[in-house]
């Protein structure tokens, strides 16, 4: 996961953040602290597939859903990583539509 998820020059944090949400689980819209996560984010989905959204933090009619598949590896970074929200979909709401 690092070779493909970062940079050559990118600093690594010594931390992982592991998050275990039951299949109805959500995840609120949120932008990571630089400080916690530093400029890259790297995500597994491991036992389900998930809806992620991710909406311009001040133009929230730019949004897009994103179906992540179970096993899948999603890398944020850029613009992606720092002028949009990012949520997991939940219950009735996580409907993918293609």
């Amino acid at each position: 996961m690092k070779e493909v998820g970062f940079a050559p020059h990118t600093e690594l944090l010594p931390y992982v953040h592991v998050l275990d949400l039951a299949a109805s689980g959500h995840i609120k819209p949120h932008v990571d602290a630089v400080r916690f996560c530093g400029d890259t984010i790297a995500g597994l989905c491991l036992a389900s597939s998930a809806i992620m959204r991710l909406a311009h933090e001040k133009k929230p009619h730019l949004a897009l859903d994103a179906l992540l598949e179970r096993r899948c590896l999603y890398i944020m970074s850029g613009v992606a990583r720092y002028d949009f929200s990012h949520e997991v979909l939940g219950g009735e709401r996580s409907m993918w539509r293609g």
